[in-house]
């Protein structure tokens, strides 16, 4: 059977049972507010990064049910005749604002704030938090690796690693994260990124010789290809890779290790191009890499990293732990009081404000009044306005998800990640990079 465009049963059965018990009530209607968050970092950590907004948008285009999806829920007979009905007609009406995609957040940040109906907003939780979690995860993973790389390329090479259509979105959180490029083809075409890849092992073992399989890649790519060096003996693999390059009339572009101690291997391979004239032959390198062995060869002659399990797994951080919050019923604040997992009542409006240098200090989130007036509180306090409308009255702005969004994520992630100060930057476990503070709107006026 093939697979529905529509993205509305990517949910969780107990979001549909609650719209049924809540229409049967009638509370289905009430007005609410909704608030997707971390209630804490990860301890390895000191920021998170914010992606998937777009993908959200996509998603919401396509979420109502289809015929076939309100069949297929009426043979599971537990849900009422209304509510079949509605869900016929569903489309979301609410209000939905949010942080920029690649912009740094902190505990509390709301990454998202759902208004409308309870059924509307509850209809979108496990979809909000499913792409947020994952990918908020992947990106993290990538700003803290290409910190790491102080500079030099990152390039995602997960896509054999992870689900078949996790690896499209790991691709596009590794890029808003930092990443330059990705060997995975759907990610490229649909997101409009740069991809990359020429050969594996395999390629050179088909041949006779190795100096036979790297003339037959020179032959159709070019000698500014990237050559895989370790299949048999680097040293020699690298003589055999310049002398096919050169046997084409060019210089060889790269160099690929993929084995071995990397940080030995490319001192004596760095040596070695610069002995036979390749002075500008670059080294690119893979093997299980994550933000630690990216630092670790911080000091080699390396001039690229291809990172694959590592960042589409999070790097050890899988899930970015987001919740998504009930705070407020028809204007009135509320809160859940569960041991450990106590939430803060109300809406709550995010900015960020700085020291004399210029450095973020501080997370601000206020509560009390409305948007306008929160917002002019945030400026008169010197903070940077946070959120953003993305949903207007179930209208989408296109502008989050269509060309040209994943490069002004990557964009807007780099200015974020340069206003923190440098203990954020660090890859050691430590306190997020900036506190959290929350206040009332008559408190930060006064």
């Amino acid at each position: 059977m093939a697979a529905s465009l529509s993205t509305a049963l990517l949910t969780d059965k107990y979001e549909l049972t609650m719209v049924d018990a809540a229409l049967a009530s009638g509370a289905a209607e009430r007005r609410v507010t909704f608030e997707l968050f971390g209630r804490k970092l990860p301890p390895t950590r000191r920021f998170g990064v914010v992606a998937g907004t777009g993908r959200i948008l996509e998603a919401l285009e396509r979420f109502e049910f289809s015929d076939d999806q309100i069949a297929w829920l009426e043979a599971q007979d537990y849900l009422a005749p209304a509510t079949l009905e509605y869900l016929r007609n569903f489309r979301f009406s609410g209000d939905i604002y949010g942080y920029a995609e690649g912009e740094c957040y902190f505990p509390g940040s709301p990454l998202l704030t759902v208004e409308g109906t309870f059924a509307e907003c509850t209809l979108l939780e496990t979809l909000l938090l499913s792409v947020l979690n994952f990918d908020c995860a992947v990106a993290s993973a990538a700003s803290r690796m290409t910190i790491a790389a102080h500079g030099r390329p990152c390039i995602d090479m997960g896509a054999r690693r992870t689900h078949e259509r996790a690896a499209v979105s790991a691709a596009r959180a590794a890029v808003i994260g930092g990443f330059v490029s990705t060997s995975d083809l759907e990610a490229g075409k649909r997101y409009d990124l740069e991809t990359v890849g020429t050969s594996a092992h395999s390629f050179t073992l088909l041949y006779e010789s190795e100096p036979e399989a790297f003339a037959a890649q020179v032959a159709r790519l070019g000698p500014s290809t990237t050559l895989l060096v370790d299949t048999y003996d680097i040293a020699k693999g690298v003589e055999n890779a310049v002398a096919a390059a050169r046997a084409a009339g060019g210089e060889l572009g790269a160099v690929r290790l993929d084995s071995g101690d990397l940080v030995a291997h490319a001192f004596k391979v760095r040596g070695q191009l610069d002995s036979l004239g390749a002075h500008t032959t670059r080294i690119t390198v893979t093997s299980d890499l994550d933000e630690y062995a990216i630092a670790a060869l911080g000091a080699a002659p390396v001039d690229s990293y291809g990172v694959g399990t590592r960042v589409v797994t999070g790097s050890g951080v899988p899930t970015a732990a987001l919740v998504y919050k009930l705070v407020e019923r028809e204007g009135v604040p509320v809160a859940k009081e569960s041991e450990s997992k106590q939430t803060i009542g109300g809406r709550k409006v995010a900015g960020r404000l700085f020291d004399d240098e210029g450095y973020a200090s501080e997370e601000l989130l206020v509560t009390g009044g409305t948007w306008e007036e929160t917002q002019s509180v945030l400026k008169d306090a010197g903070a940077r306005p946070l959120q953003h409308k993305i949903v207007d009255g179930g209208m989408l702005d296109p502008n989050l998800w269509g060309p040209g969004a994943v490069e002004e994520a990557a964009a807007h992630h780099r200015r974020s990640r340069n206003e923190l100060p440098y203990p954020a930057w660090r890859l050691s476990e430590g306190e997020p990079g900036i506190p959290t503070r929350v206040s009332a709107i008559e408190d930060v006026r006064s």
